[in-house]
């Protein structure tokens, strides 16, 4: 840690008094420099915050960078004002991995009441998420993931069924076994082999929709695989939405803030840490260890 000059907020911007700083997975790429955009050093990371402005307002917001501080700035249209009802660990999530759950199921993948979706890293952050927002709008859900105690929080989030996903070998037959036979969706974020046999279980006239490559490794997109079965693979990145005058994001967060005020989405906790240990929660983060969301206490 170190002191650095306050935020000067360009046009637009405002100044937030952070409270909260989200890690999430894209902050362990821009430490590795494997990041989707480039990184210039000196870098502060940190993507989505809670914090409060000047009148005193409460506010969850995304920012490209700067989170990991206890000020930011941040522009106005990518901030939210908080419900009471929602607290602060609840809200941290919402802004990052919320708002990339949410779109990735209806806006990519555009999955509907009745169709089968396979959920990567489904006791993560995204993938918490993503499970029970699949299940209430009626999908079915076959969830990855790599631990018994992980299965056991995603089939309690709503999954009908939970995969293995330890072993890369033979998931797709773990996947058509689970699932009774080719999906209709798949999320995928790990790259690399995993990203074929995930695309291997879906089904005829199927979407993929890649949202990251944590295992480290891309993959070859097998051309005759997708116009054999006539599969759309598409890639999202949610940075592309942040200048969308169409507010989508907005539509988004206000459903988001609803179902965790009314009970319906529950935000999995990873554990908060001080700021000066955000090392550490990157390598229980990178150690596939946790579960949930894992966030920085700015004020400690």
């Amino acid at each position: 840690m170190e002191d650095v000059p306050d935020p000067e907020p360009t046009r637009g911007h405002q100044v937030l008094d952070v409270r909260l700083a989200g890690v999430n997975y894209a902050d362990v790429h821009v430490r590795g420099n494997t990041y989707l955009a480039p990184v210039e050093l000196p870098y502060i990371p940190g993507n989505e915050v809670v914090g409060t402005t000047e009148d005193g307002k409460r506010v969850v917001a995304l920012t490209q960078g700067g989170g990991y501080a206890q000020k930011v700035a941040v522009h106005r249209r990518l901030q939210w004002e908080i419900p009471d009802e929602v607290t602060d660990e609840q809200a941290v999530p919402l802004a990052l991995q919320g708002n990339s759950a949410y779109h990735l199921l209806f806006m990519v993948a555009q999955i509907t009441k009745g169709q089968t979706v396979v959920i990567p890293a489904a006791a993560g952050g995204v993938g918490s998420l993503a499970v029970q927002l699949a299940h209430q709008a009626g999908a079915r859900v076959i969830a990855l993931a790599g631990t018994d105690e992980k299965r056991r929080l995603a089939l309690e989030l709503g999954a009908a069924a939970a995969v293995d996903s330890s072993d890369e070998d033979g998931l797709t037959e773990r996947i058509l076994d689970a699932a009774g036979g080719p999906v209709h969706a798949a999320l995928e974020m790990t790259g690399g082999k995993t990203l074929r046999q995930t695309l291997d279980a879906v089904g005829p006239r199927g979407r993929l929709a890649v949202y990251g490559f944590a295992g480290g490794e891309l993959a070859d997109i097998p051309v005759h695989t997708l116009l054999q079965k006539s599969v759309t693979v598409s890639g999202f990145w949610l940075p592309r939405l942040y200048a969308d005058r169409t507010l989508p994001l907005a539509a988004s967060m206000r459903q988001l803030f609803d179902a965790v005020a009314h009970g319906t989405l529950k935000v999995v906790t990873g554990g908060t840490y001080p700021l000066a240990d955000a090392a550490e929660a990157h390598r229980v983060l990178n150690s596939r260890t946790g579960m949930g969301k894992f966030s920085l206490d700015t004020t400690t």
